[in-house]
């Protein structure tokens, strides 16, 4: 069942908390707060849709075998100004500095 985002509007009509609830896409929206009684409405909001912005995505694509066979350099900072290479071309430096 899919969770729905609320929010309470007040008796003066201002806006007052968010919530989730979960309800079958069946059933017609909340008009009131479950515990409440206050009024409120159904607020929408893009939907996630799962591909390359998924967290697991991202850190399979960003992770040192692939840069590797990728053919990046990826430096990872071990102190202020110091870069240590992970991974990457061997004619790069080993280290990165600021000074």
């Amino acid at each position: 069942m899919p969770n729905y985002t609320y929010q309470v509007i007040h008796e003066d009509g201002s806006e007052g908390e968010y919530f989730e609830y979960t309800q079958r896409m069946s059933e017609p929206p909340l008009t009131e707060h479950p515990d409440t009684g206050e009024k409120v409405v159904r607020v929408f909001s893009v939907p996630h849709i799962a591909g390359t912005a998924n967290e697991r995505i991202q850190k399979q694509i960003m992770h040192d075998k692939n840069l590797d066979r990728l053919g990046f350099t990826k430096y990872v900072k071990n102190g202020k100004g110091q870069y240590e290479k992970h991974v990457g071309d061997s004619k790069a430096p080993d280290t990165l500095s600021a000074d």
